[in-house]
């Protein structure tokens, strides 16, 4: 059953900006691709801190809810370097995600511009897309660097977006996994769409990133954003 559901307050019919966070939105939760991440981060954190893989895992996990990004966490708690951290963490297998032709003419024809806003890096991103098959249709991206090491929730990271790509909120659409990221997008204005797992295949997300479809700042919530963007392009 298909679990996109749209709430009676704000519509597309005024958006000409179209903002998409990368992992786990524009491609599937099920590939469980930023489970190597995940991995690689615990190494990472383990390797620091001189700690097992246990103590390592838990560390992890509060900071990254703590802070937004384990990264963040690290660098505040024990002076990481972002840049180590961010080169370590990425160097995952990218092949998992397959050529997705639906996702790529749906975010085509969609009116306007269309930006990322991930708290992963550029180089990521890139690969991302690449594997997606539609790179092209992205006018930029926003990274955690750009974001200048502050992830999503942070206030100040969507206002330095918003700033630098001169983004009218009020105009704006934001597609996102995790509902807490939608908070302050939907008090600056924009339009919030949660995607979540469609539910026929296992998923590996902590249980609090699952939460949030109900929301008084989540205007709609689908499990499948291709099929979703393309009723918004005809509609």
């Amino acid at each position: 059953m298909n679990a996109t559901t749209q709430r009676p307050t704000r519509r597309f019919n005024h958006v000409d900006t179209w903002v998409f966070d990368l992992d786990n939105t524009l491609y599937p939760h099920h590939v469980n691709l930023w489970q190597q991440v995940d991995a690689r981060i615990g190494e990472y954190i383990g390797n620091f801190l001189k700690v097992d893989a246990v103590e390592a895992r838990r560390i992890q996990k509060d900071y990254y809810k703590r802070y937004g990004t384990s990264m963040r966490g690290m660098m505040t708690e024990h002076g990481a370097s972002a840049d180590d951290f961010l080169a370590y963490v990425h160097q995952i297998d990218h092949s998992p995600l397959q050529p997705n032709p639906a996702m790529g003419a749906a975010i085509a024809r969609l009116p306007g511009r269309k930006l990322i806003l991930t708290n992963g890096s550029t180089d990521h991103a890139g690969k991302v897309l690449e594997r997606l098959g539609f790179p092209e249709h992205f006018e930029a991206v926003f990274d955690i660097v750009a974001a200048e090491l502050e992830p999503k929730p942070a206030p100040q990271t969507y206002r330095r977006f918003l700033d630098l790509h001169r983004v009218d909120p009020g105009r704006a659409a934001m597609f996102e996994d995790l509902a807490r990221n939608l908070t302050v997008p939907h008090g600056l204005g924009m339009t919030t769409v949660l995607v979540v797992p469609d539910g026929t295949q296992e998923v590996i997300r902590e249980d609090w990133e699952m939460e949030g479809r109900d929301a008084a700042h989540v205007d709609h919530v689908t499990d499948d954003l291709a099929g979703f963007l393309t009723r918004i392009a005809t509609a």
